[in-house]
């Protein structure tokens, strides 16, 4: 009981370090909550610093959901210790106790969770994000159906005893979303430029 404990714990912390915001400092950028949308995440970081530093913000991110997965899967922890742990990532990424509980919307966390707990879980939710931004342009867009359509979907590929902590996560995330959803009924949210070279 003590090791699932632990991992959730650490997995958390993991989760907690929020690299957008280490990432712009490092590169003598502002905090990205303080910039754009106020996010600190990988769409934040494009339109302040450009697609190199977002794509290592994407993939830190995805990196924090991953491993903590993968090393408590292979100390033998059960499949639904494993979907907790990574909402406990996911967890502190929305709300770091490194950066006064202020964090990002969740959404490479949660990717890297779910392709360590269920590759193919993991990897159709990456690809209805990718089939949506390539079709919109819209990266909030992207995320939310990527959420909506994961929601079912775990209900087919993972057993019941691991439901909870997925669904929970996919509510959580599209909750993160609200200001999107109302720009995006408004009509109003940004497009992102598929061709921009920065």
């Amino acid at each position: 009981m003590l090791l699932p404990l632990i991992f959730c714990l650490l997995a958390y912390l993991m989760g907690a370090l929020s690299s957008a915001i280490i990432v712009c400092k490092c590169a003598g950028l502002p905090d990205p909550r303080t910039q754009g949308s106020g996010n600190p995440g990988a769409s934040n970081v494009l339109r302040m610093g450009g697609k190199g530093l977002a794509s290592i913000v994407f993939l830190v991110d995805m990196f924090k959901g991953w491993l903590p997965v993968i090393i408590a899967s292979y100390l033998g922890l059960a499949l639904p210790v494993l979907a907790w742990i990574a909402f406990f990532a996911f967890l502190g990424h929305l709300f770091p106790v490194f950066f006064n509980f202020r964090g990002g919307k969740g959404v490479a966390t949660a990717l890297g969770g779910l392709l360590s707990l269920a590759w193919p879980l993991g990897l159709f939710a990456l690809l209805v994000w990718l089939i949506v931004l390539f079709l919109f342009r819209i990266i909030s867009l992207a995320s939310i159906s990527a959420a909506l359509f994961t929601f079912f979907y775990t209900l087919y590929l993972l057993p019941s005893s691991a439901y909870f902590p997925i669904l929970l996560m996919c509510v959580l995330l599209v909750l993160r979303h609200h200001a999107n959803i109302r720009r995006l009924l408004a009509g109003k949210e940004p497009k992102l430029n598929l061709m921009k070279k920065k």
